[in-house]
């Protein structure tokens, strides 16, 4: 527990020099922010066009659709304000030799190389995709449901620990490959698979092993489906306990695999 509130103190420490530094440059800031904004508008305005030539997409009607896009883009901002910088900049620390800094540091190197740093100018993606979830959830008529909602928080939680231990496990290919730009860009690739219900890939024969595959091998699209489809249809608890079971494989298997790439790691010094 003391080893707990410790390295949360740390990364309250972390997230607040970052917030300092990001305020220096509040012109920045308040572009990428507007851009962010701008984009969710797009978002929204495409699925506003799609609902109007129809009532349902893959079983989901437009206020369920709705809440999974606000769910989509929480969630993607939720991951690009904590992780998503660090990780990319892993390639870099290794061929500069920037990494030898890191892990000299009596401090978990996983966790200084992934949490090192806040993008707070992502952070209001996660208010937005919040108040697009409760803007859907009122035009539904949904009414309070605990377990609904206490399954939809564990299940969220779930999706962006699976979505970290992948991003762990593409970032950790940066010692052996360097410059892994080719494979982070397989995150923008597996992410977009999120975007869309998992449904979509049900209701064509080809493209259905694609959504088996990305469901119970690689569970990627359990990260934004189950929590939305949990909330706003039907709450399957086999699906959950899936998505817990894989959210606990995926961590281990991605924890290990960072700590193999750290010993094949070679410093600046070597």
């Amino acid at each position: 527990m003391t080893g707990a509130l410790r390295y949360l103190r740390m990364y309250g420490q972390l997230a607040r020099y970052t917030l300092v530094r990001e305020l220096s440059f509040r012109g920045n800031f308040l572009v990428k922010v507007s851009v962010e904004v701008l984009w969710l508008g797009i978002l929204l305005a495409f699925y506003r066009v799609v609902f109007s030539k129809t009532s349902m997409v893959a079983e989901w009607s437009e206020p369920q659709y709705l809440f999974f896009v606000g769910c989509y883009f929480a969630m993607n901002g939720l991951l690009e304000t904590l992780f998503l910088e660090n990780c990319n900049e892993f390639s870099e620390l290794v061929r500069k030799g920037d990494l030898d800094f890191l892990l000299l540091k009596p401090v978990d190197e996983q966790f200084l190389v992934t949490c090192r740093r806040v993008d707070w100018s992502t952070a209001p993606n996660v208010l937005m995709g919040v108040g697009v979830m409760i803007f859907s959830l009122v035009n539904m008529g949904w009414s309070f449901d605990a377990g609904r909602l206490g399954a939809f928080f564990l299940l969220f939680a779930c999706g962006a620990l699976l979505a970290y231990a992948f991003m762990v496990l593409l970032t950790a290919t940066g010692v052996w490959l360097v410059r892994n730009q080719s494979m982070m860009e397989l995150w923008w690739l597996f992410s977009s698979l999120t975007r869309y219900p998992r449904e979509i890939y049900m209701r064509v024969a080809w493209a259905e092993p694609i959504g088996q595959f990305f469901t119970f091998v690689v569970p990627f699209l359990l990260v934004v489906n189950v929590p939305a489809q949990a909330m706003v249809k039907v709450l399957d608890w086999r699906m959950v306990a899936f998505t817990v079971a894989a959210t606990g494989v995926s961590l281990w298997v991605s924890r290990r695999f960072f700590r193999r790439a750290l010993r094949a790691y070679r410093s600046a010094s070597s």
